[in-house]
């Protein structure tokens, strides 16, 4: 018997979307402290593909809500914004709207917790 390797590929493909769009609403201490967020009334995660767009919905969130920024990754396409629930989850909304409106993305639920 031959052993033979089997040589696998992978290939990352994006797609115009927003995978994840979700609110912590009253996060724990020990979370914004991990973010190095002041005390916080909610947290908003994003993810998009692709990444560079993360600019863009960072600038619609800052403008729309007067939200903190905490994070833009322009790498993995990551957003995390902070303030008060309601400037949180108007900014996200704001976001789903504009890219699945305007930018035609295709755009997930959005969660909280």
């Amino acid at each position: 018997m031959t052993d033979t390797k089997q040589r696998i590929i992978q290939e990352l493909v994006p797609g115009r979307q927003i995978t994840l769009a979700h609110i912590i609403a009253n996060p724990d201490k020990s979370l914004c402290r991990s973010l190095n967020v002041e005390t916080s009334g909610a947290i908003g995660v994003l993810t998009i593909t692709p990444p560079e767009t993360s600019i863009i919905i960072a600038d619609i969130a800052i403008k729309s809500a007067g939200v903190q920024l905490i994070s833009v990754d322009r790498v993995s396409g990551s957003l995390i914004v902070s303030g008060t629930v309601a400037e949180v989850e108007s900014a996200v909304n704001s976001i789903l709207i504009y890219v699945g409106e305007k930018l035609a993305f295709e755009v997930c639920n959005l969660s909280k917790t």
